[in-house]
């Protein structure tokens, strides 16, 4: 007798990370998708979730003013799957977001697999931006090309590392121009000598993730750099080198 397959887990959202002094009330969220793998039906590793801790209380930590909240999203699988199961379970996690707190915006954040998840999911009606890190971008001609017109109206931010050896970098360039020509709203930097997971230059990523979200959730200005990136055409404003001290200089 054939053995009948285990349904998925549900996916979840992750306890929301706050820090003290945090404002009472919620008025966005971040949503952070974590990497995964090509193909896989196995449960995500607790590593995945705890990996990503660092980045969420330090978003956390820079919304505090605005009420931001972070959760990290718990896929059901940890593999793409053909099916964009990640990008399946960014879309439910933000109907989740609704439900919990109202009509708020929400900005999908991710790295890697969770990366091309945040531009997939993006055109949920929360969703009014996403940030990209290393987005993984599979190569071929076989390849279907990565859907972009949803992404009309969102703010859209990719960041990659120029050395990057396991996530091309030419690709989310090219995925870029696809995605400026749809929406104005767009633009890339580039982390010069800066490897798939962005250690190298760490603080800076971290203070133009912060800068991107505030400025999209709560219309915050953004810093110069980034204000002239979403102004340059192309290939300027998806070339735009990260500083190093990005965070630490003047905003304007």
């Amino acid at each position: 007798m054939a053995q009948r397959a285990l349904p998925l887990p549900e996916a979840r959202l992750g306890r929301a990370v706050l820090t003290a002094g945090a404002a009472p009330e919620v008025s966005g969220v971040v949503l952070l998708l974590p990497d995964g793998e090509t193909d896989s039906r196995r449960r995500p590793s607790a590593f995945s979730y705890a990996a990503q801790l660092p980045f969420a209380r330090a978003l956390a930590r820079a919304g505090q003013e605005d009420g931001l909240a972070v959760h990290v999203v718990r896929y059901r699988t940890r593999g793409w799957n053909g099916g964009a199961d990640p990008a399946a379970d960014a879309h439910w996690a933000a109907d989740e977001v609704v439900r919990r707190y109202g009509d708020i915006p929400v900005c999908l954040v991710g790295h890697g697999m969770g990366g091309r998840a945040a531009l997939r999911g993006a055109g949920h009606d929360a969703v009014n931006s996403a940030l990209a890190m290393a987005p993984w971008l599979p190569e071929g001609v076989e390849q279907e090309p990565e859907p972009v017109r949803h992404l009309a109206g969102r703010r859209v931010l990719i960041v990659h590392g120029t050395n990057d050896a396991r996530t091309n970098p030419e690709l989310s360039y090219r995925l870029a121009e696809r995605v400026k020509k749809a929406n104005r709203h767009t633009c890339r930097f580039e982390v010069h000598s800066d490897g798939n997971a962005l250690r190298q230059h760490r603080p800076e990523v971290v203070a133009l993730a912060s800068d991107f979200i505030r400025g999209s959730l709560f219309a915050r200005p953004y810093a110069r750099p980034v204000a002239d990136a979403f102004a340059a055409p192309p290939p300027l404003g998806l070339r735009m080198p990260l500083a190093a001290g990005f965070g630490r200089s003047l905003r304007h």
